[in-house]
């Protein structure tokens, strides 16, 4: 008798590196930057660059920063993701639905995609939701993860069917766990004077050429303003984690924090929108260096609300777009 076909889920994040060291750092940087989605640059060339420099002195650096966010000998955001992974499943089961089942995987480093995809395959899961964690699109992170799926299938005699969520950066749900979280943080800690929503950053050729990343970006940032009440002196959007010499999408928020800083805006409140789990983009960066670059400048106030992370309202999101899947 055959047995009993079944739908699972694979929840993808971006990555992290398997340990806080130096070899780890470079393996998983050498995966992450040498994907054509990531950097687009010719390949003879950004080998050279790659492998002669930024590998030989970039592992080190980053290294020291990801030491600095470690807990529990892990990542903050495999870890997140598996505390994600445990709720979402418990939110299916007090459903009393089809319980799915439900997988993390990381487009660089591990679980990886592939074996976590083999995982489902043999659990005879005929039906994959695929649902990258990134609420606004880009060819650099939710294009990369579906390529990562494909690029694992391709030697599967029986692929499964595969239903791929591409973004959800306009959900109300979505939407809703966010202003909550704000409001949330205002309740307890107190109002700041403006509230800045931070987005990494993608090259601004990369918007040229028809990323729709900034304009999704724009959109949450507009629909969470209105949800929260304010008007268009009380917020801004910016953009961070840039790398290289070229050009990014601005504006850049550690030039908006300086700016803010210039002109006597005393306290601010920054939130990431576009990161589904708190990481070294936020705990490290957003949290420790840009809030130096604003204290620096003059500023007295610095908070970070966190990611939205496995808060209640977002694995009630992220429940409601696999059922919808």
């Amino acid at each position: 008798m055959s047995q009993k076909k079944k739908t699972g889920v694979l929840l993808l994040n971006l990555g992290t590196p398997d340990a806080a060291t130096v070899p780890a750092v470079r393996r998983y940087l050498k995966e992450f930057l040498w994907d054509k989605r990531v950097v687009d640059l010719p390949r003879w060339l950004w080998w050279i660059v790659l492998n002669g420099f930024i590998l030989r002195v970039r592992p080190r650096k980053v290294a020291k920063l990801y030491q600095s966010i470690w807990k529990d000998n892990d990542s903050p955001i495999r870890s997140i993701s598996k505390k994600q992974k445990i709720a979402l499943g418990l939110w299916f089961k007090e459903r009393d639905g089809d319980q799915p089942i439900i997988k993390n995987a990381m487009t660089y480093g591990n679980p990886s995609v592939k074996s976590t995809l083999q995982s489902l395959i043999a659990e005879n899961c005929e039906r994959i939701i695929v649902l990258p964690l990134f609420p606004q699109y880009s060819a650099t992170s939710t294009g990369a993860a579906f390529d990562a799926v494909a690029k694992a299938l391709m030697q599967e005699r029986n692929v499964p069917e595969l239903v791929f969520i591409k973004n959800y950066h306009q959900h109300a749900l979505y939407v809703k766990a966010l202003t909550n979280t704000i409001q949330e943080s205002w309740e307890k800690n107190g109002r700041g004077d403006h509230l800045v929503m931070s987005f990494h950053g993608i090259p601004q050729r990369y918007f040229d050429l028809g990323d729709p990343y900034p304009d999704q970006c724009a959109e949450t940032a507009e629909l969470v303003a209105k949800a929260l009440g304010l008007d268009a002196t009380q917020w801004t959007l910016a953009y961070q984690s840039r790398f290289g010499r070229a050009e990014w999408v601005k504006p850049y928020l550690d030039e908006v924090l300086e700016a803010l800083a210039n002109k006597q805006v005393k306290s601010v409140d920054v939130v990431s929108p576009a990161f589904a789990a708190d990481c070294l983009e936020t705990l490290e960066e957003l949290n420790v260096q840009l809030k130096s670059v604003y204290l620096q400048a003059g500023g007295q106030s610095y908070r970070y609300i966190p990611a939205l992370n496995e808060r209640s309202d977002h694995i009630h999101l992220m429940g409601s777009l696999i059922s919808n899947a």
